[in-house]
């Protein structure tokens, strides 16, 4: 059990007969006495900072841990993110190229479908063109026939 104030004020020495000076022993606890309180106190003061300052520490070290979990948790947030965006990007790759096959599989049709209609129109071009050389033909056959020729005749010889 530790030594306190009250125990040295009373302490009691026994006399002897060339024992020392009751005045200067007296002093000199009641200056221990003192120093000793001080002493006391100071280790309270200090005891009281070291358990405020731990608290505060204890703090600080909550925060810290639970900003550390907070940076994973943000990462693991970032990083999940990341992973999503990129298969997001891969459907819509994806996507844009069946969309391009199918544009460009339609365009191949549709050209097809154009040149065998501008074949078929160039066949009944040729057609025409020959039925139309034939009539012009047939006609000027005509009109170089004689009978044609007695017609203005008989037209002049009339009026």
């Amino acid at each position: 059990m530790a030594l306190t104030p009250l125990d040295i004020h009373n302490k009691e020495f026994s006399r002897s007969f060339r024992g020392y000076d009751e005045d200067q022993v007296n002093e000199f606890l009641d200056q221990v006495i003192k120093d000793y309180e001080s002493l006391i106190r100071e280790n309270k003061e200090l005891q009281n900072q070291l358990a405020a300052i731990q608290e505060r520490l204890d703090h600080f070290a909550n925060i810290e841990e639970t900003l550390s979990k907070t940076i994973i948790i943000a990462q693991e947030a970032a990083d999940e993110v990341k992973n999503n965006s990129k298969k997001e990007a891969q459907l819509i790759i994806k996507e844009a190229e069946k969309n391009a096959d199918r544009i460009i599989n339609d365009s191949l049709t549709k050209a097809r479908k154009v040149s065998v209609e501008i074949e078929e129109l160039k066949k009944q071009a040729s057609i025409y063109r020959t039925r139309f050389r034939t009539l012009i033909e047939a006609q000027l056959e005509l009109l170089s026939k004689e009978d044609w020729s007695s017609l203005e005749r008989m037209e002049i010889e009339q009026p």
